[in-house]
């Protein structure tokens, strides 16, 4: 149970399905992070259930995000982060446990009209394609959830990629948190 909770909690870096896109590369600590993305923010998992998400400074443009369900505030889960701005686009960086295959997940966020925090993910099969065609270079890894990808394209050829506009639907929102108490 540990496993999928931390699959459907951890900002939801990851894809609800087990698949994973993860990088070699962390985003550099370089960017500080956009003020309205601190703070306590709730949203539901995939059962219906409460979930809160405390984000918090804890160095230089390094943060944590604190997950935990409402009904269960004692399971916490705790993922430090870098974030970066590239583009138009924020990314967040991540390191992920070795039963997930270790290396780095990188998700999209954005705030929309409504002030919500909305986190994307990079869709699998979209990334297959991009290796097959050579925008990406990677290779398939094997997790606990199940086959993953691993790029292995440096940072400026990824974001190159990320920000062709061509390449939108490569983001698929996973969840969507609001301001706690609103």
């Amino acid at each position: 149970m540990k496993t999928w909770r931390v699959v459907v909690t951890a900002l939801s870096f990851l894809l609800l399905s087990g698949c994973l896109v993860t990088f070699k590369d962390p985003l550099p600590a370089h960017d500080a992070a956009p003020q309205a993305l601190l703070g306590q923010w709730s949203s539901k998992n995939a059962w219906g259930e409460p979930l809160n998400l405390h984000i918090t400074v804890v160095g230089e443009h390094r943060y944590k995000a604190v997950s935990y369900p409402t009904a269960k505030p004692g399971q916490r889960d705790e993922y430090l982060f870098t974030v970066s701005r590239h583009g138009n686009r924020w990314y967040l960086s991540a390191p992920l446990p070795a039963k997930l295959g270790g290396n780095f997940i990188l998700a999209g966020f954005e705030f929309d009209k409504k002030g919500e925090l909305v986190v994307y993910s990079l869709d699998l099969e979209q990334i297959h394609q991009a290796m097959g065609q050579k925008a990406l270079h990677g290779s398939t890894v094997e997790t606990v959830e199940g086959a993953g990808v691993l790029v292995d394209s440096s940072l400026d050829q990824v974001f190159a990629y990320l920000d062709d506009p061509a390449n939108a639907d490569v983001f698929v929102e996973v969840v969507r948190y609001q301001r706690a108490g609103k």
